[in-house]
């Protein structure tokens, strides 16, 4: 009857999303054939936009713009994803055990749940600090990803235009599109100019899509394909336009297929290494509580007490801790990064960005000071005329795309001039817009179209030499419009090139009167034009830069750049900044190159230059193909391809909005310093994660061999599954400090990339350190120690029950406080392949947790409970041979180590 119900719910729950989706699909078929003023009446809107009351009625009567992006766990259901992993899976089983061996089936007089209440708190231990950890890293990532903001350009009554955030868009309002905008959700296009607009988040093609204005009265497979709609998710490549939303929020096509596709994200690279970590220790666990089981079987005939001893072997194998240190290392390294003007949008990015070791980067604005400044307006013979900076100002002025800093700074430029030249005065008043075709990436160049008082028609057009020299088929040359012949192109090449030399970026202007019918302009009128001059620009390198390229390179990140820029001033900027260009590709030599000779050439180029944003995506692929970790910076419309091939995309909050939203790591400041330190605080996180892995897995390891060893000849268990369970509930208390432990600095200096095969061996090599000195306490205590406290007699000389359950708490609590000792230890032996305490030291809170540590389980025994659990007072002179042993262990574990580093060459 449940099933049916069920059932029934999911039948009706899938026939509303379909009525839903279906009510959504034929609102924006609608709006598709509708004209513009209808569109304003069916949407209660006007030309300039809603007002402020009719932005509320919008908003109550189609909700927000914002996506529901899966539930947002409940407080319960975050508690119980903090208790379900492996480990603690494995702990509830042996707990489950232990209350059915010691409880259940034991007699009256011998029923024992401390070995059960010690486990399920050491769950809730672990659990509890998850929880309270993933929380704090959950709120600490939502309060930094507020510090982004994605906005748009509305249009409403009272405000006239203004950014606001994209979720603050309400059905109705008046969009403004420009190229690099993230469409804020689903538009109407009411008016467009050359607008391209890259849809593959929605559909999956690579090619971008030409949208148009008009009405649309044909048919069309898919609502996708319709020219006049705009959809959330999309950006624009190029072009200018404006749009009423149609839908917002969970509404919009984008946000039906979030609600309605339930996949899960592919596993990051350090989450497949967490993962087989995490089996990786539980196989051997299972493997060594079977050894340990038959071995005391066999030993001592007692196959019960060997099956409770073996379930606390399992548990004191089981890194219970190993979620928690995980996420609280994740989460201290993103407010630590955040300290730092580092913004990580996902946590696992963290580990990816201490581990790239080549980092690319855009030329401007990341070398550069990001502020262009207009050095020269010249004519073609390198003179300074006021006529080519006129020009550039009615190009750069009118142009309705996405103003880049050259058109700032001859904005700038023009305004300083002014009052000094009587031709640039008033410019704005003289001329009116008529027409433009927005800069692409494909053309490299703009154009608009303006008409003077006199009604005579101008086409200004701007760009790289190059592309300007292809549609100029007249030059201004000695005051004279002539034919651009050879000779002449050369003459500006020459020209050019020198101030290229010069570390300036140099573009040309062209221009021609009455073109195509008002109207009718189109990229086909970009021809048998007139160059007029050319304007040159210096993008100083920043002071930091050369500093930044160096402590980059001294931690193992190779810079390259790759840029669209020309050579010869990509050249000049490196050479100042101390990037080698000993070597340089151009985008035409990557036309020329399969991918394998492109991955070999790759390997020995820093320095790339005129690439298309396609171009750079290949180049960051081929160089991850050749098993490196790559990271890219950039800020630009033409990056985002980049940052998508990329192990870490890297943005800055002042980039544009798909730049922003493809990226995963973004700075507050655009400075390679500022990304210096952020790989800096990633590798931390990596390596106090491995630390604790290690020394874990290595310390267990050790224990366990040495209770296989011990239980092969002793006539009793070494240690009572109480004080195995004990043991690990302290030492893991002890180690929740490690997130927050120095680390070395030689470790910083390379790259680190997570290797779950070096544990295995790290754990073969360290462990039985512990265990040769475990063995001499067992010779001590059952030789020396036990009999000195039992009248001179061995355990099998002993007759009393009495005096043999003595001598045997004895072994237990000498064994038990020398476990503590040298598990604990290790953790300042391992932290680090030098001296402990002489040569690095561990953090405040390490050192304090560890020894706090030590001191109370070495208590135990001289108290009530330690007797209560068969524990007995040592006596003084076990201190000094544990003191010994203690010293000679540190001794050993230093030579094993170094022999280690040796071997592997690395000891983490």
């Amino acid at each position: 009857m449940k099933k049916k119900l069920f059932y029934r719910t999911e039948v009706k729950k899938t026939a509303e999303e379909t009525a839903c989706r279906a009510k959504t699909t034929e609102r924006l078929k609608s709006t598709a054939t509708a004209e513009v003023d209808a569109l304003y009446n069916y949407l209660e809107t006007t030309p300039d936009g809603l007002g402020e009351q009719a932005v509320e009625k919008s908003r109550e009567q189609y909700g927000g713009n914002q996506i529901t992006r899966g539930k947002k766990n409940s407080l319960a259901m975050g508690i119980i994803q903090a208790f379900i992993n492996p480990f603690t899976a494995v702990l509830f089983i042996l707990a489950a055990i232990s209350l059915f061996t010691d409880v259940i089936m034991a007699d009256t007089g011998e029923k024992n749940p401390m070995t059960v209440v010690i486990i399920v708190s050491m769950v809730l231990i672990s659990g509890i600090l998850r929880f309270v950890q993933e929380a704090r890293s959950g709120n600490a990532a939502d309060n930094l990803l507020k510090m982004i903001k994605t906005t748009t350009n509305v249009e409403r009554q009272g405000i006239g235009r203004a950014e606001i955030p994209l979720e603050d868009v309400v059905v109705g309002d008046l969009i403004h599109l420009s190229a690099g905008d993230m469409i804020p959700a689903d538009l109407r296009i009411i008016a467009a100019r050359d607008l391209f607009i890259s849809q593959s988040a929605l559909t999956g093609e690579s090619a971008s899509v030409e949208k148009t204005s008009g009405a649309y009265n044909g048919d069309c497979d898919a609502v996708t394909e319709i020219p006049n709609l705009a959809f959330m998710g999309t950006n624009v490549i190029s072009g200018t336009a404006s749009g009423l939303v149609v839908a917002a929020g969970d509404d919009t096509i984008f946000g039906d297929m979030a609600k309605n596709i339930d996949v899960q994200p592919v596993k990051t690279s350090f989450e497949k290494g967490v993962n087989s970590v995490s089996w990786l220790l539980i196989r051997f666990m299972l493997v060594m509580v079977t050894v340990v089981l038959f071995i005391n079987g066999f030993t001592n005939g007692d196959w019960m007490e060997a099956i409770l001893f073996s379930i606390s072997v399992a548990v004191g194998l089981t890194p219970e801790m190993l979620p928690m240190i995980v996420t609280t290392c994740l989460a201290k390294g993103a407010v630590s990064m955040s300290r730092e003007k580092t913004i990580v949008k996902n946590l696992n990015s963290i580990q990816n960005l201490g581990s790239i070791d080549i980092l690319c980067t855009d030329k401007t604005g990341t070398l550069t000071q990001d502020k262009v400044v207009l050095e020269y307006h010249m004519d073609i013979h390198g003179n300074e005329d006021a006529r080519v900076l006129r020009h550039a100002f009615l190009n750069s002025y009118y142009q309705t795309g996405l103003k880049n800093l050259m058109d700032v700074a001859i904005i700038e430029r023009t305004h300083e001039e002014e009052n000094t030249e009587q031709s640039l005065s008033g410019l704005s008043d003289q001329y009116q817009k008529v027409d433009e075709i927005p800069f692409d990436f494909e053309r490299r160049r703009m154009s608009v179209v303006v008409s003077d008082s006199t009604g005579k028609t101008q086409m200004i057009t701007k760009g790289a030499v190059e592309e300007m020299l292809s549609i100029s088929n007249y030059a201004e040359y000695d005051g004279q419009v002539i034919p651009l012949t050879q000779s002449i192109r050369e003459y500006i090449l020459r020209k050019v090139n020198d101030l290229n030399e010069d570390g300036m970026r140099v573009i040309a202007v062209a221009q021609k009167t009455n073109p195509s019918p008002v109207g009718a302009f189109s990229v086909t009128d970009e021809s048998n034009m007139v160059l007029i001059g050319y304007l040159a620009f210096l993008d100083p390198p920043k002071e930091s830069t050369a500093q930044a390229v160096k402590a980059l390179h001294q931690h193992g990140v190779e810079v390259k750049i790759l840029t669209g820029d020309n050579d010869k001033v990509t050249r000049s900027v490196c050479r100042q900044v101390g990037i080698p260009v000993g070597h340089m590709l151009l985008g035409s030599d990557l036309d020329k190159m399969s991918d394998i000779e492109l991955g070999e050439a790759a390997e020995k180029t820093s320095v790339f230059a005129k690439l298309s944003p396609q171009q750079k995506a290949r180049v960051i692929t081929v160089l991850r193909d050749q098993g490196h970790s790559v990271g890219y910076m950039g800020d630009g419309i033409n990056d985002a391809a980049g940052m998508k091939a990329s192990d870490v995309g890297i943005s800055v909050d002042t980039a544009v909005d798909i730049a922003k939203e493809s990226a995963d790591v973004i700075l507050l400041e655009k400075d390679l310093t500022v990304l210096d330190k952020g790989i800096i605080e990633g590798r931390k996180t990596y390596a106090n994660m491995i630390k604790y892995i290690k020394m874990t897995a290595s310390s267990n390891f050790g224990n366990v061999f040495s209770v296989v060893i011990a239980s092969a000849f002793l006539p009793f268990i070494p240690m009572l599954p109480i004080h195995l369970i004990l043991l690990n509930l302290i030492y893991d208390l002890s180690c929740t400090a490690i997130p927050w432990d120095n680390v070395d600095g030689e470790f910083l200096a390379v790259p680190r990339k997570w290797d779950a095969s070096s544990i295995g061996k790290f754990m073969l090599w360290i462990g039985p350190t512990s265990s040769v000195f475990d063995i001499t306490t067992y010779l001590l205590l059952y030789f020396i120690i036990c009999p000195a406290m039992c009248g001179g007699q061995l355990y099998h000389q002993i007759t009393d029950p009495g005096m043999k359950a003595y001598y045997i708490a004895l072994f237990h609590s000498g064994w038990f406080v020398e476990s503590m000792w040298s598990q604990t230890l290790v953790i300042h032996m391992i932290r680090t392949p030098k001296l402990p305490f002489i040569q690095s030291h561990a953090s405040l809170s390490v050192t304090l947790l560890t020894f706090s540590g030590i001191a109370a389980l070495t208590v135990i025994p001289f108290t009530p409970f330690g007797a209560s659990i068969g524990l007995a007072e040592l006596p003084p002179v076990y201190f000094a041979w544990l003191g010994l042993t203690i010293l000679l262990y540190m001794l050993l574990a230093t030579a094993a180590k170094n022999m280690f580093v040796r071997r592997y060459g690395e000891l983490l």
